[in-house]
């Protein structure tokens, strides 16, 4: 804060005063934790000295149910201290194999987290989409900002299951869908990523919503096509060719970074002889609508049968217990 031109670049200096405030936050919690314990020390002591006043026993109980408490929100801050947990995210829903029920099941999903994100107050904002046929989504590629999106979402990439009496099957048949959901964080303009114009491939056309509904007459949606890797990324939520162009590059990117940071870690995986848990195309989450109604978590183990309410957004009781799982790991 004291270093001199700070305020030169005024941007950057907003995200230093960002930064300090959070720490300043932690730094503030941990105080607080050390004074609440030496107040439990001091209580303790009594106590054991005045065994015969039972009120003081009470007031203990209750000062370490609330001392608990506090540790256990300082400990949900210190699983969300990744490198990017800060930031936002950018959620990508593929239905697999399936036709129109898996498409349908991409809508369900992309519904329930959307709902999700209203409730935490986060902005979403759909980059790109791609309806299905029938019913459903072909794909979606959203914005999730507000603070922490990245880290509470990173545990749910991977492959959702759902099972149910599908009914877009006229014979009432059973059938199991599956859909991927890929979450990156959504990489800061500061962070150097070379992209070359020459290992870029970009497409114009016509941007398409929902049902027909805000289709342009001109061809201002963007495909990128980075060539090294195959990446491709499209945006059309803009009427803007220009505005199209600079979100696709931003979420390319993203894509990039997570490219990079995955190929190192694939070799840290391989130094250390261990396949990683969560990977890209695993199925972490089966939803079951029948015969029975239950959620269950496959990492973590945890199982909800209220259905309609994690379908509704109810979804903290996974992430949080994916978190907290992979920190005591």
């Amino acid at each position: 804060m004291l270093k001199e031109g700070l305020w030169d670049n005024n941007e950057e200096a907003q995200k230093i005063l960002k930064e300090r405030s959070r720490l300043n936050d932690i730094m503030t919690c941990i105080n607080s934790l050390k004074e609440d314990l030496d107040e439990q020390e001091l209580l303790l002591e009594l106590v054991e000295e005045e065994t015969e006043d039972k009120s003081l026993l009470k007031s203990l109980e209750k000062a370490l149910s609330d001392f608990k408490e506090k540790i256990q929100q300082e400990e949900y801050r210190i699983v969300l201290s990744g490198e990017h947990d800060a930031g936002n995210a950018i959620v990508t829903f593929h239905p697999g194999a399936g036709g129109t029920e898996s498409q349908d099941w991409a809508e369900m999903l992309l519904r329930m987290y959307m709902r999700w994100a209203e409730n935490k107050g986060f902005k979403r904002d759909i980059i790109d989409y791609q309806p299905g046929d029938e019913a459903g989504i072909k794909s979606v590629t959203l914005l999730m900002s507000g603070e922490y999106a990245y880290g509470y979402l990173k545990g749910e990439s991977g492959v959702h299951r759902l099972v149910r009496i599908s009914p877009f099957d006229t014979g009432r048949r059973r059938h199991t869908s599956f859909v991927s959901v890929f979450v990156i964080p959504s990489i800061e303009d500061n962070i150097e990523i070379e992209i070359k114009e020459s290992d870029l491939k970009i497409d114009t056309y016509r941007a398409s919503g929902a049902g027909g509904q805000h289709v342009n007459v001109t061809d201002s949606a963007v495909r990128i096509t980075h060539l090294p890797t195959r990446i491709v990324v499209q945006c059309q939520n803009e009427r803007s060719q220009h505005k199209n162009k600079a979100m696709a590059m931003k979420v390319l990117r993203s894509r990039l970074y997570e490219y990079e940071r995955e190929k190192k870690q694939e070799k840290i995986d391989k130094m250390h002889k261990e396949k990683k848990e969560i990977a890209w195309g695993s199925q972490i989450r089966s939803y079951t609508l029948h015969p029975y109604r239950i959620i269950k978590d496959h990492r973590t183990g945890i199982e909800v049968g209220d259905v309609d309410s994690v379908l509704d957004g109810g979804i903290d009781q996974f992430i949080e217990g994916y978190l907290f799982k992979s920190r005591a790991e």
